[in-house]
Order: C-alpha cells, then structure tokens, then sequence
C-alpha cells in the first residue's frame, strides 16, 4: 500500500509546486494568497509567467548517416570535377577579358591613324593608294563603332 501511496502524494506535491500563486484583497479587506483567486476579484500574480519555450527546430527525420568511403570517395570526386569546371571557366573569362583589352588597344590605334587624314590601303594588284575623304570619313565611323564596341 505504501508502494502506491508515495508517489501519489509526490506528484499532488510537484503539481502544486507549479501552479502559479496569486495575490488578492477578499471582501474583508484581507490579503489572501492561494493557487486560484475566487471569481470577481483583482489578483495580481506573484512571479510572472515563465516565457514561452521557442519551439525547436525540426531536424530532418532522416538524419544523415557516416558517409560510407565508396560515398567518401564520390563525393571528393564531385568536389574535384566542381573545382576544376571553376577553375576552366574563370581561365576562359580570364581569356576573354584579354582579347577585348587587345580589340580596345587596336580600334583606340586605328582612330588615332585615321585622325592623321593620310591614311593608304593596298588593292588586289598590291598598288598603294590613299583614301579620299567620304572613304576616310567611313573607316573613321567604323573605328569609333569599334572603340564603342570593345573599349565600354
């Protein structure tokens, strides 16, 4: 019988130890203090009510295993393969980058031939001649074009 009665009486006592006490004048005029004010009276709270518990953040229900090392030695492979398509693509831009500095230095120079106003050109037969002035005024707007196009 023991057995049965001691852990009534200890959990009665832990839900008491848990209940939030209250403070209050009764009709008399009185302080009362007690678990639960009697309806109708202004009862003020003796310890504030602990915060809510934020609510934990919900892992994946699979939680991930050790990687096994045939799983170990993919996914280095895949690092690997990833590291060297950066490596392909930044050499490229790098590539790229170069070329238009050089297509910019050539139309930069090429303007600056053709603001000299004696500019020549070599035909089919490999005969020098010199350009006139509507074809000078072309190959300038050509050379500005081009400045444009790969000096911004």
């Amino acid at each position: 019988m023991r057995r049965i009665l001691l852990p009534l009486f200890s959990l009665a006592f832990a839900a008491a130890a848990f209940a939030q006490p209250y403070k209050w004048l009764d009709q008399n005029g009185k302080v009362q203090y007690g678990d639960a004010p009697p309806p109708g009276v202004k009862a003020t709270p003796l310890r504030p009510q602990p915060a809510p518990q934020p609510a934990p953040v919900v892992q994946s229900a699979v939680k991930k295993a050790p990687l096994s090392p045939a799983e170990q030695e993919a996914d280095f492979r895949r690092r690997k393969l990833d590291a060297e398509k950066e490596r392909e693509k930044q050499a490229q831009a790098e590539q790229q980058a170069e070329g238009k500095r050089e297509n910019c230095a050539r139309a930069q120079e090429m303007q600056r031939t053709l603001a000299t106003g004696r500019v020549s050109r070599t035909d089919a037969k490999g005969e020098r001649y010199y350009l006139d002035e509507s074809q000078l005024a072309q190959e300038t707007a050509k050379a500005r074009q081009s400045v444009e196009q790969w000096c911004n």
